[in-house]
């Protein structure tokens, strides 16, 4: 039986994407934005920095490597909350509604330590969420099995109670890999209840 949702934050509770800050930076050119955050600002690189590197680090080093696009990766640092196009529509709507029932709510995300506490201050989805593991502070990021399991130990959580929701398929697998349900976030609230609800049903 699913006693406990754990939600990523990014993208499912956050609508979080590199482009909304770097496409009006590079002119409304889609190109260049998309080769900025595919080969300079990429996942590996802010990876570094949500497994707890220092962001001023990274950003230094990121623009000796490529000088030519150095105020545009200052910018990443800078301008980071331009990033996020506000909470997700009904997804605290979702979190109060399992509460109310009892279910046990958890967060686990991978999220730079620079911002997250700004982030807790401005998004009300991700203040509803009291236990959660935030990998900048672990050393550890999603889809290490580890972080899974740090979060699991933490909350004396039973894997095969819990329920995962990911935007990003390899995040869920691993979680499925422990003994957890686990369910790729199809997009908007109400998609996500089609599939949840079931599941916290089910016996």
């Amino acid at each position: 039986m699913i006693k406990n949702v754990i939600f990523d934050y990014g993208n499912v509770l956050v609508d979080w994407d590199p482009a909304y800050l770097f496409l009006p930076v590079f002119g409304g050119d889609e190109e260049k934005c998309r080769f900025f955050t595919d080969n300079v600002c990429n996942r590996e690189w802010f990876t570094r920095m949500d497994r707890g590197e220092d962001m001023d680090k990274c950003v230094a080093e990121l623009q000796a490597e490529y000088p030519q696009y150095a105020d545009a990766v200052a910018m990443f640092r800078d301008r980071w909350f331009e990033m996020c196009n506000g909470e997700i529509p009904g997804m605290l709507e979702i979190i109060q509604d399992l509460k109310a029932k009892g279910v046990g709510v958890y967060g686990l995300t991978n999220w730079p330590a620079e911002t997250f506490v700004e982030a807790r201050r401005r998004f009300k989805t991700l203040a509803s969420i009291d236990n959660y593991v935030v990998s900048s502070s672990v050393k550890l990021a999603k889809p290490e099995p580890e972080i899974f399991q740090l979060l699991l130990s933490k909350y004396n959580l039973k894997a095969d109670e819990c329920v995962f929701i990911d935007d990003r398929k390899d995040n869920v697998n691993a979680a499925i890999a422990l003994g957890m349900k686990g369910i790729v976030y199809p997009g908007t609230a109400d998609g996500l209840s089609e599939i949840l609800n079931p599941l916290l049903l089910s016996d």
